[in-house]
């Protein structure tokens, strides 16, 4: 199972999330949620590093699938409407019956 942190501060901005595991809905190489999801994140992460001036850290394993990505300092709206898209797109993944099983996202304050 996918199991997604998203840190939120005091101001309802996203500082940050962790992604860990993979979905195991299918075999390495065919998991379609894996891949979704995947996308989904490394998608952001380029557009954050792409389209904003956002100082970031990111780390990552991809034989843990993991992924932990910081921001430094207070986002921009562009980097909270990127990271508020790709959210868009791991809820609806772990809304679908078939799929929710495999992602599990929950919202942290810090």
């Amino acid at each position: 199972m996918i199991h997604a942190t998203v840190y939120v501060n005091e101001n309802h901005a996203y500082t940050g999330f962790d992604f860990i595991g993979h979905a195991e809905y299918s075999k390495a190489g065919t998991d379609i949620v894996c891949a979704a999801a995947s996308m989904l994140v490394i998608n952001t992460l380029n557009a954050i590093e792409r389209y904003t001036s956002d100082e970031t850290s990111c780390v990552s394993n991809e034989d843990e699938g993991m992924i932990e990505f910081r921001f430094r300092e207070e986002p921009t709206h562009d980097a909270q409407l990127l990271v508020k898209t790709m959210l868009l797109g791991l809820e609806s993944l772990e809304d679908n019956n078939e799929y929710e099983p495999y992602i599990d996202i929950i919202f942290e304050e810090v």
